[in-house]
């Protein structure tokens, strides 16, 4: 019976990718999302401050949490991807989330559930610009 392989118990945790097109963040925390194990940034892992965004500083960031993350002993994710949103942000990601949502998964996590939560109001402050819109 030792022989067989052992089931691995699957231990969860959330990966919150907040994507912008001036950074990319990772943080993976708990099922709750209050305690924090592991965070990284496109600015932690490259010098050009133009370089933050892009799908290669975001996949070398998810690595990184990743790996912190499997030490601590994760092994599966949800993952909750966010754009800047709001009332004047773009509600699509930047280049940076998918890269990263293929990098964890490409490190032997198993996905989960993968939803968008980025912010969107529900008719709040008047959006700027004036009567007639931005004028370019």
């Amino acid at each position: 019976m030792s022989d067989e392989k052992k089931e691995r118990k699957i231990r969860w945790g959330i990966a919150h990718i907040y994507s912008s097109y001036n950074n990319t963040i990772i943080h993976i925390t708990d099922l709750s999302g209050a305690e924090t194990i592991a965070r990284a940034s496109g600015g932690m892992v490259v010098k050009q401050q133009r370089l933050e965004s892009s799908p290669t500083a975001a996949m070398i960031a998810a690595k990184t949490a990743g790996r912190i993350a499997m030490d601590k002993g994760i092994n599966a994710l949800h993952i909750r991807i966010k754009a800047p949103g709001g009332h004047e942000g773009p509600t699509n990601p930047g280049p940076g989330a998918q890269a990263a949502v293929r990098a964890l998964s490409r490190l032997g996590f198993r996905i989960g559930v993968i939803e968008d939560i980025t912010p969107i109001p529900h008719d709040g402050c008047r959006k700027s610009g004036g009567k007639r819109g931005r004028r370019v």
